[in-house]
């Protein structure tokens, strides 16, 4: 299962980088992380989050590992 998420909290130990970086193994899905969710409203950076998205879901094997990926 991949996350996808809007969470961008990088400090604190409840934080989910902090979280990605303890946890985080070479055989973890990596958290897919929309750079800027007020910007989901328009069309075009819309498409782009879903085609960037489909680009990760079809060659995810290349991303295992990966902590963190932001989209577009």
């Amino acid at each position: 299962m991949i996350l996808l998420t809007g969470n961008r909290k990088m400090k604190g130990e409840d934080s989910l980088e902090q979280v990605l970086r303890e946890e985080n193994t070479l055989n973890s899905l990596p958290v897919v992380t929309i750079g800027n969710v007020d910007r989901l409203n328009e069309r075009d950076y819309r498409d782009d989050c879903v085609e960037r998205l489909i680009e990760i879901v079809f060659d995810i094997e290349n991303y295992m590992g990966t902590r963190r990926i932001f989209i577009p």
